[in-house]
């Protein structure tokens, strides 16, 4: 298991192996404990005070996931946005999830503090 600080110090990498197992996926998530296994993704909610922080939030989650070459689905509302990442090529998780999730946290921590759905 990799840690939070561990996480975000990588950068995605195109895969040399599959999905990770459903133990190896819980395991990761003791490092990121606001993220949860959701139908085959990581899955984490939000909350913002409004349409603009909620806005602000995704911009910069969108250069950063550009930058790392690995896009979540995301679900967009007034004061929420949740992030949900997987990895289409390996069918599964991998650990390119888990280092844009930790990415994500950063990035609404940075801005806004904590605030988790």
């Amino acid at each position: 298991m990799l840690t939070r600080t561990e996480l975000l110090s990588r950068h995605c990498a195109p895969l040399q192996s599959g999905a990770l197992s459903e133990i190896q996926v819980r395991e990761q998530l003791a490092a990121l404990p606001d993220w949860n296994l959701h139908d085959g993704s990581i899955v984490r909610a939000y909350r913002f005070a409004n349409y603009y922080e909620t806005i602000a939030f995704i911009n910069a989650l969108a250069w950063m996931i550009h930058r790392e070459d690995h896009h979540p689905d995301l679900v967009v509302g007034y004061n929420r946005c949740e992030v949900r990442f997987n990895t289409h090529s390996v069918n599964g998780i991998s650990e390119n999830d888990f280092i844009c999730a930790a990415k994500s946290d950063a990035i609404q921590a940075q801005q806004f503090g904590s605030g988790a759905a």
